[in-house]
């Protein structure tokens, strides 16, 4: 299964312009180049954090990054640096560099666990994992980081709009983790290690048994117990099938097979 490109939420922008806007005292737009913006140059914290802004602004999302972690060293104790520390994790998620953007928004939450956009900052976290979900071909190690990381933020915040949008995130990434079950089953199908493939679809139809591939599971889980010999287990395994998917061709396909492999015994 080719995992979708999941939406980047609006509120993303929504609260960058209400986190820059808060406080934000007028301020000329930065001039010069993008080394001489970004140069340590001893700066008032006003003017440090407007020309990240306008950065981010024009959409150059590294540049306006990197700003904003100058006003946190520039300005360590400043109520700016809060909130800069906020803005160069949202910038960095903007232009993709996601590892930075991690490293930022944890290190906001560290230095102000209990600050009111920490919702904010678990969330863009889990999405920086979740953005980088790859092929059911592939290692799926980042998958597993962005279901702990949005199973963290439900746990935590579980009445925010953050919780909601993580929630629906979770069933998506269940499913991919479910496909990359399948995907490694078929592969030992097709080597004839029923008894491993076994193992795998098992794990599909008892851990994830509310995605899109617990019926293909159940149905591999019938080739698989009649090809070791174990009709009794594939009987149980399409009375399954037949309760909860009755309409599906996957049931159709199991019935057919116990006819034809397993008289004795019936789908459903």
């Amino acid at each position: 299964m080719t995992h979708p490109a999941p939406r980047r939420p609006l509120r993303f922008a929504v609260l960058a312009a209400a986190t820059v806007a808060i406080g934000l005292t007028a301020g000329c737009a930065s001039g010069g180049n993008k080394k001489k913006d970004v140069a340590y140059v001893a700066r008032d914290v006003d003017t440090l954090y407007t020309a990240a802004k306008n950065r981010l602004d024009r959409g150059d999302s590294k540049q306006a990054a990197a700003l904003f972690d100058e006003v946190e060293r520039q300005h360590p104790y400043s109520p700016w640096a809060r909130r800069a520390q906020l803005m160069s994790a949202f910038s960095y998620y903007v232009s993709r560099d996601y590892p930075k953007s991690v490293q930022s928004a944890q290190r906001f939450l560290s230095i102000h666990p209990g600050n009111k956009d920490a919702p904010y900052a678990y969330y863009l976290v889990a999405l920086c994992y979740y953005e980088q979900i790859s092929d059911v071909t592939r290692d799926q190690k980042i998958t597993q980081q962005a279901l702990t990381a949005m199973n963290e933020l439900v746990r935590r915040y579980p009445n925010t709009d953050y919780a909601a949008d993580a929630r629906l995130k979770v069933d998506l990434i269940n499913d991919h983790l479910a496909g990359k079950e399948m995907e490694i089953g078929r592969l030992y199908q097709r080597s004839g290690k029923w008894l491993a493939g076994t193992l795998r679809f098992r794990t599909v139809a008892e851990k994830f048994q509310t995605t899109s591939h617990a019926p293909e599971a159940l149905y591999r889980l019938v080739e698989s117990y009649l090809s070791l010999g174990l009709p009794q287990e594939a009987q149980k395994a399409a009375a399954v099938l037949g309760t909860n998917y009755p309409g599906s061709k996957w049931y159709q396909r199991s019935y057919d097979l116990m006819n034809k492999y397993a008289p004795g015994t019936t789908a459903s």
